[in-house]
């Protein structure tokens, strides 16, 4: 419309009226490119992350191969540091662990065998498979490529991440937002024009001044003012460890009220430790724990625990483990571990002479070769398993005829005990929820770990967990049950990447500003659905690059701040959005009408966009406002019917005082068409530009509610300027004349009141009735008359001819 109004002004001649819409078009545009071309990221660490070399045998031999010559049918060789290269089944492992946290989001290792799966059993969790993306940890294998490039689950990641971003809650209120400006700036104007064309004006004037009055409208700067906002708010941001990567995101962070976040690292230590040994009665017992040490394949380094597996380096950080005394024991021979048996063995002489056989191992394994199950081991090992411990068995047997240890040894087991690990919840990490929930912020638990352990995650931090779904559920459902059970659900557990991703979309289809946090390739999707895609430094390359803001620290209180500051934007936008389309167009409804009554134009075209361009630049410090505390309790949105009811209501009180400065003029003054412009000039520029103060805040304005310094500043700067104008040696280029003192001191009676009776009516305005939306009727004839008839004119619009 900005465009179509400059070429349209440079092509007849007016010059000056298309270089002030320039001058709004470079200053809004400019900004917004500006801030956001800096703020783009590429995704080109996945491409990097992906391009490498694998041993392959080829011609009978092993050589290095580049990923991208891998087809299916290559046999691959997995040592521990690897990236895995492709999609593998594996043929042949020795003690391999695979970390699959890039994909899974688990920070335990996983361990890998070569026997089938059953036919039931899916996703990134199959043990006989190794996936593109995932790092070797521990000892070797062999395995045929299945699946390469694209067709990996990584690679379909990096497809995904290539499409274009769905449009943001946010962007999508501001384009309902425009649409509703197009419509009511096509009625006015179209109708100026008519009438003034039938009341045989000049067409070219006529024309000009219905640009002007779409021009008015319009509250050009608001793309700039949404830059800046953002902009301030990215600094903001930064200086609370909230690094900003999609400027337009900021708003939707603050408007989040569904936030899935996945629980390792987030809402607990990220790091398995150990909890506790206990013996078969469930107390807690020293001799486990000295058992569980000596049958250990982990070792000191530099006084750092090396090698093994995270549960036995967790033994040896433990501080129950200090206080041990290993120096009697003398470790003879050992089984190491293994994916087929579950279990490593040593065998250890006891100072003295005695050798006793240690077995540890998962418990079914374990309690498969004991002799006897005392009948308390069951309900132990029940209580660990619901409060979502990790748990190891261990079991002896005398070892006296033994040289060596073999696991055909492994029998005739005595159960002595358990061993238990936690992933420990996060110390704040209860107070940072119950903060988010008094910000109205729902907050559900996206997991590829078990139901239990989030269950009971969930009961030690206070969350209140309406239902469980599985990645088993979840893909039996179709997409209308999914978005049915999304309500009534807290954990999604063990799900895959896609299911993860089909969550966000589903829950964005409910009408809810939806956040996720993930720090995993298998979280880059998902990141790259939500309305807000968060991640942390420590994450990997791809899921930062598909995230919108970066997280300085996995914590939640960070998270916390940066929903209160995205509202705090958000609520400042809010105000040059309603103070701009309520005084413009009572404005421009003003000088609509005045033209059919008066003899010329009520305001030449380019007093029109200069009123527009001072009073818009004086609204450029809004993003530097306070904003009242309740505003930042709740989530806020973009509501076109609630900006078009305001526009309606406040609209009108503006267009009084214009009619009461017209009658003053033409009654009291007996103004010529030169003195009518200055006045109604300086009374719009002052009346629209000072009820900021009062449209900013719900309370009392100044007394309960204090504007920013540089909002006050330049308002008050703006008003002063619009008065000196006619004043200036710039008042005859402008074509302004000096205004009598009596309108001036007549200007200011108008300003006290016309502020007192939009305060008055923005208590009735907001003041809630039984049934309704805090919205009352007008109280006066003459506007509840103008009410409908302009909401005649709008519906009008949107009906088309």
């Amino acid at each position: 419309m900005l465009v179509a109004a400059a070429l349209t002004s440079a092509f007849v001649g007016e010059r000056t009226d298309a270089a002030i819409i320039i001058a709004i078009m470079a200053l809004s545009v400019g900004l917004g490119f500006a801030n956001e071309y800096r703020a783009e990221r590429a995704v080109e660490a996945l491409h990097s992350r992906i391009r490498h070399t694998a041993v392959t045998l080829r011609d009978g031999r092993a050589a290095a191969v580049d990923v991208i010559d891998l087809v299916p049918g290559d046999v691959v060789r997995l040592d521990v540091g690897d990236v895995v290269s492709a999609d593998l089944r594996l043929l042949e492992v020795n003690a391999l662990e695979c970390d699959e946290a890039v994909l899974t989001g688990e920070a335990t290792p996983a361990e890998k065998r070569t026997t089938p799966v059953s036919p039931g059993d899916s996703g990134l969790g199959l043990p006989s498979c190794a996936f593109m993306g995932a790092v070797v940890r521990n000892g070797t294998g062999w395995g045929v490529v299945v699946q390469t490039g694209v067709g990996t689950a990584f690679g379909r990641i990096a497809v995904r991440l290539g499409e274009r971003q769905a449009e943001t809650a946010f962007q999508l209120g501001l384009r309902d937002f425009s649409g509703l400006l197009v419509k009511v700036t096509a009625v006015l104007t179209i109708s100026i024009f008519v009438i003034n064309t039938a009341l045989q004006r000049p067409i070219l004037e006529s024309a000009l001044f219905a640009l002007a009055i779409a021009v008015g409208l319009t509250p050009q700067l608001l793309p700039a003012i949404v830059t800046i906002s953002l902009s301030t708010g990215a600094h903001r941001l930064a200086r609370k460890a909230v690094i900003v990567k999609r400027l337009v995101t900021i708003e939707d962070l603050g408007n989040i009220e569904v936030l899935f976040t996945d629980k390792t690292g987030t809402l607990t230590e990220g790091h398995i430790t150990f909890n506790g040994a206990l013996d078969v009665t469930g107390k807690h017992s020293a001799e486990v724990l000295q058992l569980g040490m000596l049958c250990n394949s982990a070792v000191i380094q530099s006084g750092v625990p090396v090698g093994g597996n995270p549960l036995d380096r967790a033994l040896w950080e433990a501080d129950e483990a200090r206080g041990l005394d290993l120096a009697g024991f003398t470790r003879l021979g050992e089984a190491p571990f293994d994916y087929e048996r579950r279990l490593m063995s040593v065998l250890v002489q006891v100072k003295g002479g005695r050798r006793i056989l240690i077995t540890k191992g998962a418990p079914e394994s374990v309690l498969a070769r004991c002799e006897a199950i005392p009948p308390d081991l069951s309900a132990t090992l029940d209580d660990q398993f619901k409060s979502g411990k990790r748990i190891i068995a261990i079991a002896t047997r005398d070892g006296s005829s033994l040289s060596a240890v073999t696991p055909g040894e492994e029998a005739h087991l005595s159960i002595a005990g358990l061993l238990t690990f936690e992933d420990r919840p996060k110390a704040d990490a209860g107070a940072s929820l119950a903060r988010l929930k008094r910000l109205g912020v729902d907050v559900k638990i996206v997991t590829g770990d078990n139901d239990q352990v989030a269950n009971r995650l969930c009961q030690d931090l206070g969350i209140h967990v309406a239902g469980t779904l599985t990645g088993a559920a979840i893909e039996t459902m179709s997409d209308v049950e999914l978005v049915q059970a999304l309500p009534a659900t807290t954990i999604f557990a063990r799900v895959t990447p896609e299911q993860k991703s089909r969550i966000i979309r589903a829950q964005r289809t409910l009408g809810v500003d939806v956040g996720f946090l993930g720090d995993g390739v298998n979280d880059a999707v998902a990141l790259h659905d939500a309305d807000v895609g968060i991640s942390v430094e420590s994450a990997t390359d791809v899921a930062k690059d598909a995230a919108d803001i970066v997280l300085l620290a996995k914590d939640l209180d960070i998270l916390a701040d940066g929903v209160a500051e995205g509202r705090r934007i958000f609520s400042n936008t809010i105000k040059y959005v309603l103070m701009g389309t309520s005084s413009n167009f009572g404005n421009m409804f003003s000088a609509a009408g005045a033209s059919l009554v008066l003899s010329f134009l009520p305001m030449l075209p380019p007093q029109i966009l200069l009123n527009n361009l001072l009073y818009d630049v004086s609204e450029m410090t809004i993003p530097t406002d306070n904003v009242d505390e309740e505003l930042l309790q709740r989530p806020a949105h973009w509501d076109t019917a609630f900006i078009r009811r305001f526009m309606i209501f406040f609209g009108p009180i503006s267009s009084l005082y214009d009619f009461l400065t017209f009658g003053v003029m033409l009654w009291v003054f007996h103004a010529d068409a030169k003195l009518f412009h200055s006045a109604w000039f300086v009374e719009s520029l002052a009346t629209q530009t000072l009820v900021i103060f009062v449209i900013r805040t719900r309370r009392v304005p100044f007394f309960r509610s204090r504007p920013s310094l540089p909002l006050s500043i330049t308002s008050i700067a703006c008003v002063l300027i619009g008065i000196a104008l006619p004043f200036s040696p710039l008042a005859g280029v402008l074509g302004f004349t000096s205004l009598p003192i009596g309108f001036l001191a007549i200007l200011a009676v108008m300003i006290i009141t016309y502020l007192a009776l939009v305060e008055a009516g923005k208590a009735r305005f907001f003041r809630p009735e039984k049934g309704t939306q805090p919205l009352a009727r007008p109280r006066t004839h003459l506007q509840r008359r103008i009410v409908r008839l302009v909401t005649r004119w709008i519906r009008f619009g949107a009906a088309g001819p």
